[in-house]
């Protein structure tokens, strides 16, 4: 089956509902909103208002902040290393091309697991526990 082709069970989902679309609609006149009031009309953000009481959002403490310097980076296991041939030099592309690892990010090689082959390792970035798993099985790690 493929992700296209996915589609909910029988009766799981139903019709958006047509407001004010008449009474035989069953969402006339009305459409459902009430009488008059902020909340009848169009465009109102009902989500954030509450009749005057400090709003939720506002109640909460602001925390923490987003470095907008920081790095992220595509996490690849050592154990699925094991999938290349010994001897060979295995490149951020060589990762991308086997679908470790997605288009933009820089990748960072980590330690779960165990590797069984000699391989020459070129990433953007090594934990200390991947950088000794590659050297201990005969393979070298090198930081591009």
């Amino acid at each position: 089956m493929l992700i296209n082709e996915l589609k909910p069970n029988a009766g799981a989902s139903r019709d958006k509902k047509r407001k004010g679309r008449g009474p035989g609609s069953g969402n006339g006149k009305t459409a459902g909103y009430g009488h008059k009031g902020q909340l009848a009309r169009s465009g109102h953000k009902g989500a954030y208002f509450e009749g005057g009481q400090m709003p939720l959002v506002r109640r909460i403490p602001k925390r923490g902040f987003t470095n907008i310097f920081r790095t992220e980076y595509t996490g690849v296991n050592v154990s699925e290393l094991n999938r290349f041939r010994a001897g060979t030099t295995v490149t951020v592309e060589a990762l991308r091309e086997a679908g470790l690892v997605g288009d933009k990010k820089p990748v960072k090689i980590l330690g779960n697991g165990e590797l069984t082959k000699r391989l020459t390792v070129e990433a953007n970035k090594f934990t200390a526990s991947a950088k000794e798993k590659i050297e201990n099985a005969g393979g070298t790690a090198k930081e591009v």
